[in-house]
């Protein structure tokens, strides 16, 4: 058991034997990239997002940037993103020349706000990128709703959120597409990996000739694509860590309805109807001195983390261009968040003494926020 003095990190990523053995099963193969592992991964993760198609990419960010290029977004396009979301969700839409279009965020969610993306569709509107903040979906059913009257794809952001649904439908099997990542602190990891899911034969088809510099066949190029593969030692990590995905969801959900009955220091994450909330990161908001109570919590021997501190707006490679465009965002539940949000520690290899030290180091912050 932990010491009183023992900090409880905020993320815990699991490398254990049954990894190790699958990383060293391929080793030993010597089929260690884009083989038998990668297929096989792919259609197990299919299962994940009914069925769709699933091509594996090197990172969550590939898998965002091949996305977009599979669907012909480009130069002259812009796509809908949130702004309180990590850099890469909008860095993809740059690297395909495309504009970002920042709008606002739901409070309650953390997601894109439906009446922000409506009231922010132009001409040049391409796609929309709902990401599923933290673990929770994003108002997939009012999004998909406003794509589809006006004739736009849907990116899912769902590097986050592996295995959460609405309504009965896991995301990456909503939108046009979705994406995940398999970074070490995710829900699932592969140390590192990405996996773009869709319904659609040919967008699929295209993925897989980008992934492989433009071939489905050896040096029969058909289109200008990267190597942007998984290797089947990821491939394998993955696969192992696929297979516990399921138990570990229904502790870090455990985990947070516990913190949820026993916190009463700051605001608890709500969770919106039909929503099946996977919590990569347990989020509460802070009305007070944020540094202050991190600060004590540290003293307490409870990590915390704030994602993310700085809207992606207001980021240099963003802010500056905009400054000299003339353009501004009004993005106020956005900026709001930035500066309330404290990720705590909901792991499943949280123990129940770590647990109840988490809510006693909240709640000794004030009172009810």
């Amino acid at each position: 058991m932990p010491g009183d003095n023992e900090m409880i990190p905020t993320a815990r990523p699991v490398i254990g034997e049954d990894e190790i053995e699958a990383a060293v099963r391929v080793l030993r193969s010597g089929l260690v990239v884009q083989g038998p592992e990668v297929a096989a991964f792919e259609e197990e993760f299919s299962r994940l997002v009914d069925g769709r198609h699933c091509v594996a990419v090197n990172s969550g960010t590939s898998a965002l940037h091949l996305t977009l290029l599979a669907l012909g977004i480009g130069p002259g396009d812009e796509v809908i993103v949130p702004s309180f979301t990590f850099a890469a969700s909008a860095n993809a839409v740059r690297l395909v020349g495309a504009d970002v279009v920042f709008v606002d965020i739901e409070p309650d969610s953390f997601c894109l706000d439906p009446a922000a993306v409506e009231a922010a569709i132009t001409p040049r509107t391409a796609a929309i990128m709902p990401v599923h903040l933290y673990g929770h979906p994003a108002a997939m059913d009012r999004i998909m709703d406003i794509a589809g009257r006006n004739g736009l794809a849907v990116v899912e952001d769902a590097c986050q959120a592996h295995a959460a649904a609405l309504n009965g439908t896991p995301v990456g099997a909503i939108g046009t597409a979705g994406t995940f990542s398999f970074y070490p602190t995710k829900n699932m990891h592969a140390l590192e990996g990405g996996m773009i899911s869709t319904a659609d034969a040919q967008v699929a088809r295209t993925l897989r000739l980008l992934r492989n510099q433009g071939m489905e066949q050896r040096y029969a190029n058909e289109i200008v694509g990267a190597n942007v593969r998984m290797t089947d030692v990821a491939a394998a990590i993955g696969r192992v860590q696929l297979a516990k995905l399921d138990t570990w969801t229904e502790q870090r959900r455990a985990n947070a309805a516990y913190l949820d009955g026993q916190i009463t220091g700051a605001v608890v994450p709500p969770v919106a109807d039909g929503a099946r909330h996977v919590y990569h990161q347990y989020t509460v908001r802070v009305r007070g001195d944020r540094d202050a109570a991190m600060r004590a919590l540290t003293a307490a021997g409870v990590g915390s983390a704030v994602y993310y501190p700085t809207p992606v707006h207001r980021l240099k490679p963003y802010w500056e261009p905009d400054q000299k465009a003339g353009r501004s965002w009004d993005l106020p539940e956005t900026e709001r968040a930035a500066a309330e949000v404290v990720s705590l520690p909901v792991h499943p290899s949280l123990t129940q003494e770590d647990l109840a030290r988490v809510a006693a180091a909240v709640n000794a912050l004030g009172g009810d926020q």
